[in-house]
């Protein structure tokens, strides 16, 4: 027999076996019946018990992402975010460390719902060949999860779908850490450069804390700082920043009691924040900012968000959101980019991506700066690809999600300036540490809480100083239940509906009897309700319609 009839006969029974080992292990994680599953902006997310069989089915996609992409790290989260405690989730991150690519989200979604093993091994195997991807290639998959309790048997059946695979994937478990360093690591292990930094936890926090000494300088140390972890993971990454970045601030942690059972996010965290637009009661009972000049932050369950606040006059709540730091932290970039005096082919453009959530007047104070904004649909897909076109673009949802992108030219230029004076070779180093402060592959609370109060340091402002720039209009953000979300079709950057059929012209019609009015509504992607924005120039105009758009809502849902 010749050389390469052997190999042929190798192959077909080394993927004879491949397959075996598939359908064995697949049938201990059988698909519930009745349940629908959808791969959405947050990956797939629901109750934990309805999981094990997403969980096993995304192992098959990442191994087949990876093999596809000649062996480059997929990663894998097993997190639900601001979800409540008995809820999980999972997403892919691709080698980039942004999401997953958006053409992939479907096979997702196919893998999900094979109502058996025989039609997903079926279904694998033909996406393998659709995509022409040699099953015996080399893949590696770097995945991690939160602290939910039912993270460990879901890292289980995670790792019963990579292990059937064999030796053919290598894997990385970097057991409970936030869902931005996961990012962070898988960005870093396929940076082949080797300049983005180590790939490892311990290389993310490093890495950060360096870049932010080297903008804070002589300004440390830094006024304490409160935050609230919502009982999640972001209490251990905190803990864990802190020995790094030693006598250049102190934290206060609040709501750091991981292992409590359901204490995650509960009355907690910065979803918490800003849906009640208040402090969380355990923080307001222990009064401990009662002085104007202190300041607190709330991360997500996951740590990929974080809003600011702080108690005018020592009494009544503000908050600083992520329209707060968007606008804070580019119009501080805008400067210095002017102070870097990068002219001609050199000079680099700043500008700012928003949602219809962003609240108005940031949105009207920003261009009032000539400063660009782009708006785009929910999702930090839409958010991140947008931002690209920027040299310098910065994005981050109302709700606290963002982070700032430095284009691969934007750097080139920064590296190879030739400042002319002390002031602009000062402006050229702190744009490139703070390149190196933001986790530019996803929103991420810890290395956004270190922008703001290295930004914050600079200029010399306490959270009252920040907050005078503008004054954010009256706004309520209402979740409505209802029979069918899919029936509510949003269009125009999710600031319209185009069904069903007549609503949006009566939301139009309740906001011109409001000063300063504008309500929107869209279909959740992560839970099973449609959410309601409005503003007005008061308060009581904002709740006012509000609930009238609720209304409206649940007529058109057949719910009232």
């Amino acid at each position: 027999m010749s050389n390469p009839a052997r190999a042929s006969i190798n192959a077909a029974h080394e993927h004879g076996v491949l397959l075996q080992s598939l359908e064995a292990a697949a049938d201990k994680y059988p698909k519930p019946e009745g349940v629908t599953y959808g791969y959405g902006t947050a990956g797939f997310r629901t109750l934990a018990e309805r999981l094990p069989s997403v969980i096993f089915r995304v192992a098959l996609l990442a191994v087949l992402r990876s093999k596809r992409l000649d062996g480059a790290t997929i990663g894998v989260m097993v997190t639900a975010s601001h979800n409540p405690e008995a809820d999980n989730g999972v997403k892919l991150v691709d080698p980039s460390g942004e999401m997953l690519e958006q053409a992939w989200e479907a096979h997702a979604t196919a893998l999900s719902n094979c109502p058996s093993t025989s039609s997903l091994i079926s279904t694998f195997t033909s996406l393998a060949a659709h995509m022409h991807v040699d099953l015996a290639a080399p893949a590696s998959v770097v995945f991690a999860r939160d602290t939910r309790p039912s993270g460990p048997a879901l890292i289980d059946a995670l790792q019963a779908g990579l292990g059937a695979f064999g030796s053919s994937v290598k894997t990385l478990d970097l057991g409970v850490t936030t869902t931005p360093i996961l990012h962070y690591v898988v960005k870093a292990t396929n940076d082949k450069t080797g300049t983005y930094g180590a790939p490892t936890i311990e290389g993310y926090y490093k890495k950060t804390a360096a870049a932010f000494k080297q903008l804070v300088g002589n300004r440390a140390p830094l006024d304490p700082l409160y935050v609230d972890c919502a009982n999640g993971v972001g209490a251990l990454a905190l803990a864990q920043l802190s020995e790094h970045l030693h006598d250049l601030i102190t934290f206060h942690p609040l709501n750091a009691d991981v292992f409590k059972p359901g204490a995650l996010n509960y009355q907690a965290g910065a979803d918490f924040v800003k849906t009640k637009q208040a402090l969380p009661p355990s923080i307001a009972a222990a009064g401990i900012l009662a002085d104007e000049t202190k300041r607190g932050c709330s991360f997500d369950g996951d740590a990929d968000r974080i809003v600011y606040y702080y108690l005018q006059q020592g009494k009544t709540f503000r908050l600083l959101d992520g329209d707060k730091i968007a606008v804070m932290v580019a119009m501080f970039l805008g400067e210095m980019v002017k102070k870097a005096k990068l002219e001609g082919d050199n000079e680099l453009k700043v500008g700012v991506v928003q949602t219809a959530y962003a609240n108005g007047s940031s949105t009207k104070f920003i261009k009032s700066r000539n400063i660009p904004v782009t708006c785009v649909s929910t999702g930090v897909k839409h958010l991140h690809h947008a931002a690209q076109r920027y040299d310098i673009g910065v994005y981050f949802e109302a709700n606290g999600h963002g982070t700032v992108l430095f284009s691969p030219s934007a750097l080139s230029t920064l590296h190879s300036a030739t400042p002319d004076s002390p002031d602009a070779a000062k402006a050229v180093s702190y744009l490139l540490a703070f390149s190196e402060l933001i986790n530019q592959a996803v929103g991420d609370a810890i290395s956004d809480m270190l922008l703001v109060e290295a930004v914050l340091a600079h200029r010399g402002w306490g959270a009252p100083e920040w907050d005078a720039g503008y004054e954010d209009l009256p706004n309520r953000l209402v979740k409505v239940e209802v029979p069918d979300r899919t029936m509510f079709v949003a269009t125009d950057a999710e600031r319209k509906l185009a069904s069903p059929p007549g609503l949006q012209e009566q939301i139009d019609a309740e906001v011109r009897k409001v000063d300063m009015g504008r309500s929107f509504v869209r279909p959740s992607g992560t839970e099973d309700c449609v959410r309601v924005y409005a503003e007005a120039a008061t308060t009581a105009q904002a709740d006012t319609l509000a609930s009238t758009v609720s209304d409206l809502v649940r007529n058109a849902a057949g719910v009232l």
